[in-house]
């Protein structure tokens, strides 16, 4: 079983940068593809970023292509979003997401609010 807790959430004023990290624990990340979704209030929810198990491929939403890179330290068993040029449209829940072979796993979410 797969435990994923993100961290690294907060308040940031638009144009500002976060980076947000999901550890995993309780089973190995080889083959485990990750990804990061996002749930603004109201809204269902949307995926913003993937990146594929050894890092080597990485897909993202049009709304963040170039404010946002995905990336993951296997050695760490962790993975990250960097947010840059933060939006407010990019407030929301960000959730991590593990999936290999139509198993999937989710983390508990960490708020991201951008305002001034």
């Amino acid at each position: 079983q797969l435990q994923l807790v993100e961290s690294g959430g907060g308040l940031v004023q638009p144009g500002g940068s976060l980076r947000l990290s999901c550890a995993a624990s309780g089973a190995n990340l080889n083959f485990y593809a990750f990804a990061w979704f996002r749930q603004a209030p109201g809204k269902e929810r949307e995926f913003v970023a993937s990146i594929d198990w050894d890092g080597d491929n990485t897909y993202y939403a049009t709304a963040v292509k170039g404010r946002f890179t995905i990336s993951r330290d296997n050695a760490k068993n962790t993975v990250y979003l960097q947010m840059d040029g933060l939006k407010p449209d990019d407030t929301a829940v960000y959730y991590c997401n593990a999936n290999r072979g139509g198993t999937t796993f989710w983390g508990q979410g960490t708020q991201v609010t951008v305002s001034s």
